[in-house]
């Protein structure tokens, strides 16, 4: 087999700048835009394409051109300078390792497998950091036949439930997950997931902590056989339920734990991104990353580029296990009743800190 080209550096020195926010002709160069040029030139971006980049964008151009001259003559610039080289030798190092992953012919592939055994499962997609499908260990589950829209209308229609609405009209709507919050009688959610066809404006997500309420006490009790070196008694405060329509997605974000996602009713497709590639994701908020794999924008995101996405779809009946740091978008293909888990039995905690960026302002417009 002939070997993988090696991926360029993620930060190659004379690369473009990226798109500058929009701004009115003439608009000052506020501290604002001191940040983003000063961050396009630690990035190895060229002077010329940074200052097209703003030109582009509505700033004066002598202004500009004055701004970008300054900059790396700054005592903190020089200071950050020498943090950036080390950035760079850092994200080098993940790329490296992330190319010996990829030489492996079946990268590409999520396994789907009927069952594995605990050793198997801790070595391969534990320890291996690999994502992993099972096909068979919900065949005992009482979940697989009763739960339905018209079940759980019937059954728990009467019970209030958090959902996220209103989704559609704010491209941060994880995010900003709380302005989002509505409570809502199930019943009357079920009626409206099951009338409202195709969309992403409302979905009964993870947050709504239903199964820490009593009242929904009897939906654990349809859950059968669970997957390796998981702990039945640590399912009820480690479990979530998700209820919501086809078009359903979950942005590009990576979880702080390890867990298993079960399909009751529908198909989603995942697609999955190796943590060994997050800096290339341009995370600078939390867990999420601002680019949306059904539309990428290589010239707003040009380190995206070359970046490997694994694809699958997840049946009904099937769990995906979620291996440490993957970066993940789904989305439901239909109707879709979901069941997710993270009471995995290991010798640490599972439970990972993770230095999350805090989002900053960006230029005025």
């Amino acid at each position: 087999m002939k070997p993988p080209k090696p991926p360029a550096p993620p930060r190659p020195p004379g690369m473009q700048a990226e798109k500058a926010p929009p701004a009115p002709a003439g608009t000052s160069l506020t501290p604002e835009w001191l940040r983003w040029t000063t961050e396009q030139l630690l990035r190895g971006c060229t002077p010329e394409s940074v200052l097209a980049s703003m030109i582009a964008a509505g700033l004066d151009a002598q202004a500009s051109a004055e701004l970008i001259e300054l900059v790396p003559g700054n005592a903190v610039y020089i200071a950050a300078e020498g943090r950036a080289q080390q950035l760079r030798k850092l994200e080098s190092t993940l790329a490296n390792l992330q190319l010996l992953w990829e030489i492996d012919p079946m990268y590409s592939i999520v396994d789907k497998r009927v069952s594995v055994s605990e050793e198997e499962f801790m070595e391969r997609y534990v320890r291996g950091c690999r994502p992993l499908v099972l096909t068979g260990h919900t065949r005992d589950w009482p979940a697989m036949q009763r739960w339905s829209p018209d079940y759980l209308k019937d059954r728990f229609g009467h019970l209030d439930v958090e959902v996220q609405a209103e989704r559609q009209a704010n491209p941060r709507y994880e995010e900003d997950k709380a302005a989002h919050r509505r409570n809502v009688r199930l019943g009357d959610f079920v009626d409206q997931v099951l009338a409202g066809g195709e969309t992403n404006d409302y979905y009964l997500t993870a947050n709504n902590e239903a199964l820490r309420r009593p009242d929904f006490a009897p939906l654990l009790d349809d859950i059968g056989s669970l997957p390796p070196c998981c702990i039945r008694s640590e399912l009820a405060e480690r479990s979530s339920f998700w209820f919501g329509p086809a078009g359903t997605v979950t942005p590009l974000h990576h979880d702080t734990l390890m867990l298993f996602h079960t399909q009751v009713v529908g198909r989603k497709r995942w697609r999955l991104i190796s943590p060994l590639q997050g800096q290339r994701l341009y995370n600078t908020n939390g867990v999420f990353s601002p680019i949306d794999l059904d539309a990428v924008d290589l010239r707003q995101f040009p380190l995206f580029a070359g970046v490997r996405v694994l694809e699958v779809v997840v049946w009904p009946g099937e769990t995906m296990f979620l291996p440490l740091g993957w970066w993940h978008q789904v989305r439901a293909l239909d109707v879709s009743v979901s069941f997710s888990y993270s009471n995995l039995a290991l010798p640490i905690p599972n439970m990972f800190t993770y230095f999350d960026p805090v989002p900053r302002a960006v230029p005025d417009a």
